[in-house]
């Protein structure tokens, strides 16, 4: 299926590993510009070098979105290099153990300076070249939002602030045309989750539990297959989706219960 999305240019916020990285892999594939926006230059200079070796174009922008202003000129300079922008991945946040325990008022707001405010601050920057491409936003949330977890108050805060934004969102870009939309991953491979598996006492019996608990196939779920969710909600294949919250998790999240 022809997605549509050749030379389409696509800002992905921390896009240069884990799930951000397979979605710029896949953006990249079927023909669209991804404009990497990270702020570690190493593993964004990683990603442009795959990318350049399948003969694929790739824009890059380091910059750190926990500074608005940065924020700001990121979106400023994704735009000079694509030449226009026809969509945004909210993909940047990280898991920091944030709790009600433990935690402290300040180290809640920095959270949320890490995991939500950006989100807001690249999208509406971003904006008016999204409604003159009548483009499309994607935000990565986590089940997290959903589920809880316990010991980490701020990013599921955030992290369910950005599904109630998606819908705000959908509703309020409604006339402009823009669709926005957000992806729920479970639990996925990635950097970030090795390091957190590595806490446990033992990391592969804790490994094997999780995934025993995963509905379809007891296994984790992929990062291209969550980047190719996020793909298609991009593209002009999705015309008619705005405003939903699809879970990619092989039924992590609402079937667990059911099928155990």
């Amino acid at each position: 299926m022809d997605l549509e999305l050749s030379n389409k240019v696509v800002l992905v916020t921390g896009g240069a590993k884990g799930i951000g990285a397979a979605i710029v892999r896949g953006l990249a594939a079927e023909g669209a510009v991804p404009v990497v926006v990270d702020r570690d230059e190493a593993a964004t200079g990683e990603i442009v070098r795959e990318v350049t070796a399948a003969g694929r174009r790739i824009e890059t922008v380091v910059a750190d979105l926990t500074d608005g202003a940065e924020c700001r000129a990121a979106v400023e300079r994704a735009i000079s290099a694509g030449g226009r922008l026809d969509a945004v991945v909210n993909n940047a946040g990280v898991n920091d153990r944030v709790g009600l325990e433990g935690g402290s008022p300040e180290a809640f707001v920095d959270s949320l300076g890490r995991n939500l405010v950006h989100v807001y601050a690249v999208t509406h920057h971003a904006l008016p070249a999204l409604k003159a491409s009548r483009g499309a936003i994607v935000n990565i949330v986590s089940k997290v939002a959903m589920t809880g977890q316990g010991g980490t108050s701020g990013y599921a805060a955030a992290k369910g602030a950005i599904l109630a934004l998606t819908r705000e969102w959908a509703v309020e870009l409604l006339a402009s045309g823009v669709r926005v939309n957000a992806v729920v991953p479970a639990e996925v491979m990635t950097p970030l989750y090795e390091q957190w598996l590595s806490a446990f006492p033992d990391p592969e019996r804790a490994l094997a539990d999780i995934t025993a608990r995963i509905p379809l196939g007891q296994r984790m779920t992929t990062a291209d297959e969550i980047a190719a969710a996020v793909v298609f909600l991009l593209s002009p294949r999705s015309a008619h989706t705005t405003g939903q919250h699809i879970v990619v998790d092989g039924g992590y999240v609402h079937l667990d219960r059911a099928v155990r």
